[in-house]
């Protein structure tokens, strides 16, 4: 029982809104800025519209660079701004 609710309580951390996006600076130290574009659709008029928007996400380890296409996801906040972290690296 013990073991099944702990189970439960790691699967809701990690569950979370996830973006991809591109690195767009890597000069602070454990944080990266991801540029998310984003399409919605006019409500009254149908035509779709580009939406950007920069992220900061937690990047441990400062292994990803500016350039680089990531997903983030979703976390508690880690400071300030940062409520997202890298999760993994897109390979073409």
């Amino acid at each position: 029982m013990n073991k099944e609710n702990k189970e439960l309580k790691e699967n809701k951390e990690k569950k979370g809104r996830l973006f991809k996006g591109v690195i767009v600076s890597d000069k602070m130290d454990k944080t990266v800025i991801v540029l998310v574009n984003r399409y919605k659709k006019h409500p009254k008029y149908k035509k779709r519209y580009k939406i950007s928007k920069k992220y900061k996400a937690h990047d441990e380890n400062n292994k990803f660079k500016t350039g680089d296409k990531v997903v983030i996801q979703e976390t508690r906040p880690i400071s300030k701004d940062k409520k997202w972290i890298v999760k993994d690296l897109i390979t073409n």
